[in-house]
């Protein structure tokens, strides 16, 4: 199943369907801070759009700052929430990326944070 889509026969033009549906994902969970978005030639061949409207719609999203765009870096979902919050959400990205860096699966990963949690 594909993140995003787009309906073409709804009232709602492109670039709004696909900006509300990063802000749906990004207040469910499903997104989270400091995850990369697709690029935008690669989403607007996946979605059937041109480029342009793909653009638009991340335009939107940094605006609303949802996304932040570091150019060759990409866009990604912007930290949201409280200090704290950020903080967390920032500590888990960078352990999640140095997990990946080892070569550790997920269900690994998931038991050294809970082993680590247990004894603080």
């Amino acid at each position: 199943m594909k993140r995003f889509s787009i309906d073409p026969h709804a009232g709602e033009p492109p670039f709004e369907q696909l900006r509300r549906q990063v802000i749906d994902g990004v207040r469910s969970g499903e997104l989270v801070a400091g995850e990369r978005m697709p690029t935008v030639r690669g989403l607007a061949t996946d979605l059937g759009l041109a480029a342009n409207t793909v653009a638009k719609a991340y335009r939107a999203l940094e605006a609303d700052g949802v996304i932040v765009t570091g150019g060759r870096a990409g866009s990604v979902i912007a930290a949201t929430g409280d200090v704290t919050h950020r903080q967390a959400q920032a500590a888990a990205l960078a352990f999640a990326t140095r997990i990946r860096e080892l070569g550790i699966d997920d269900d690994e990963a998931a038991a050294l944070v809970a082993a680590a949690l247990r004894a603080r």
